[in-house]
């Protein structure tokens, strides 16, 4: 695997050199060439921070316009089962269920055409252990009590069934159940061994097929991949993450899944149903150090999701659940809250490039969040800190955004895709539509990140969009959207305006038409039905092509 690693690098660098010197090559493609089905995977699931955020006003308006704009069907979010969501109570020494809570947000989201990715999370205070580690500040129970996998089941099994009572088993059918998240990082969000977990996936599982037998469960939720063999034992060896510090080129390494082995062993040996596989398969590794007794970020190169998923499929493949979905429930240019590249222009290029490589490979990479009402960490001081949302609290779209929203308006059947642009077609109608974009390959070893000068990004080399469409009707009409650092990269805006904290009222309203505004053109193909794009992009912009009569 390391061998291929380092051949699919060069490889890359390789392509990329080819790719410069033949920039002026045009392609030419017939709007009547045969096209291959394909699966909007990117839009098939979008993660938020946890279930009572969804009680709020901003939190419902901004899923609204993503379902709208970027297609959205299933959101996922952590806490459902917290105590904040009231769902436990005990009243004269007995259990008493309420899903008053959970029932208003699983109503409006319903409401948006929009489904719950379920995640079987965290515990209620009285099936935690006393003194119950958490996490985030608003406190997760994440210890389990002895009893607490009886008790979990019949939580489980009450839920699943007020869902099926209060929606009907036609609606349930289509939703997914996982449990827990990231349960082999210990003690943050799993105070527990692997095999307690996987007793507690038995327990829910069972609980959720006691119902109805043909329901989705899957799990184990696990974080990203990782180059070593830390998370083999019952809970994790930070000793033997020491080579992530001392390796010069951590793309050389074999990274490979968490868990994702033990737990098809484990669900074949007790004859468990797995519907699905999900992971979350972030480009970094933040690695504790043993010696030094801090965390090392670590980012690897562009191509990593595509690797992993690529090695997911052929675990599953092999394994007794080869007919599993591959549901990746996490997924953005790092897992931290904090990172300002979420905020910034090169992130939207990195989801394109990242989607359009993955086609075929799962049924959903969910982006990590469409918000930035989310609160890990609590409140920030910033209107932009780096928060995972593709929205921040105020309602302003960031270019990731409106990555997700150009990717939602391609077609389903791609007739031509390169190194830097994907051509489709609609099956519905035959119109057809483009996405172009430059990541620019001085960022090919490492997937952009907070950490980097982002003037030092921003200076990368410009790729040459150059092609043809042919095999169109004469006249035929179509808008060409830019979204580059000047047009809806409002970030850069806000730090022209002398970055006001708070925004007023009057400069929130300005604000977001820059957001939503992109550079706009209208083209139309000529007598002989040809349309010919030539355009310079600059680094980390993406155009969007659309036919419109």
């Amino acid at each position: 695997m390391r061998i291929r690693v380092i051949i699919f690098i060069l490889f890359a660098a390789f392509l990329s050199n080819s790719n410069a010197a033949n920039a002026q090559k045009k392609a030419t493609v017939s709007a009547n060439s045969e096209g291959a089905t394909f699966e909007h995977f990117w839009s098939k699931c979008v993660g938020a921070g946890r279930a009572n955020e969804a009680l709020r006003a901003g939190w419902l308006e901004q899923l609204e316009k993503v379902e709208e704009n970027c297609g959205f069907e299933y959101v996922r979010f952590h806490g459902l089962f917290h105590d904040d969501m009231f769902p436990v109570f005990q009243e004269k020494g007995k259990t008493v269920y309420n899903w008053q809570y959970i029932d208003d947000v699983f109503d409006r989201m319903l409401d948006m055409n929009v489904r719950p990715f379920v995640e079987l999370a965290f515990l209620p205070t009285s099936m935690a252990a006393e003194n119950s580690k958490t996490v985030f500040w608003w406190k997760a129970n994440i210890t389990p009590k002895e009893d607490s996998f009886v008790e979990f089941h019949k939580l489980v099994k009450a839920f699943t069934q007020h869902c099926v009572d209060r929606y009907g088993i036609d609606e349930v059918l289509n939703w997914y159940f996982e449990v827990w998240n990231e349960p082999n990082l210990y003690p943050l969000f799993w105070d527990g061994t692997k095999s307690q977990y996987f007793e507690l996936y038995k327990q829910s599982v069972l609980a959720v097929r006691s119902v109805d037998n043909r329901l989705k469960v899957g799990g184990p939720a696990t974080s990203n991949f990782v180059p070593d063999d830390r998370f083999d034992g019952e809970v994790e060896d930070r000793e033997a993450s020491k080579e992530v510090f001392t390796v010069k080129d951590i793309n050389s390494l074999d990274w490979h899944g968490v868990w994702i082995e033990d737990f098809l062993k484990y669900c074949k040996k007790e004859n468990l149903p797995v519907d699905f596989v999900s992971c979350h398969p972030y480009p970094t590794d933040y690695a504790f150090n043993p010696e030094t007794g801090k965390g090392r970020g670590l980012t690897r190169f562009v191509g990593s999701a595509k690797l992993d998923l690529e090695w997911l499929n052929k675990i599953v493949k092999n394994s007794a659940y080869p007919n599993a979905e591959l549901h990746l429930t996490e997924w953005s240019t790092s897992p931290s809250s904090r990172d300002k590249m979420h905020d910034l222009l090169p992130a939207a290029a990195y989801i394109v490039k990242t989607n359009l490589d993955c086609i075929g490979l799962t049924n959903s990479l969910s982006y990590w969040t469409f918000t930035d009402i989310f609160e890990e960490k609590g409140g920030a001081a910033s209107i932009f800190h780096g928060g995972f949302g593709m929205i921040n609290f105020q309602g302003l779209v960031k270019p990731s955004y409106h990555a997700y929203r150009m990717l939602n308006q391609l077609g389903d059947e791609k007739i031509y895709q390169n190194d830097n642009l994907m051509v489709s077609r609609k099956s519905a109608d035959g119109k057809i539509v483009a996405l172009a974009y430059n990541y620019p390959e001085e960022a090919n070893d490492a997937v952009p990140a907070g950490y980097m000068s982002y003037e030092k990004l921003v200076n990368g080399t410009p790729k040459q969009l150059n092609f043809s469409l042919s095999d169109l009707k004469p006249g035929t009409m179509f808008k060409i959207e830019i979204l580059d650092k000047d047009h809806g990269n409002v970030e850069s805006y806000w730090e022209k305006m002398g970055k006001p904290e708070p925004p007023t009222r009057e400069q929130i309203k300005v604000m977001k038409d820059v957001a939503e505004n992109l550079k706009t053109s209208f083209v139309k193909a000529d007598e002989k039905g040809e349309l010919i794009i030539q355009q310079e992009l600059a680094p980390w912009n993406v155009v969007l092509i659309e036919q419109i009569n």
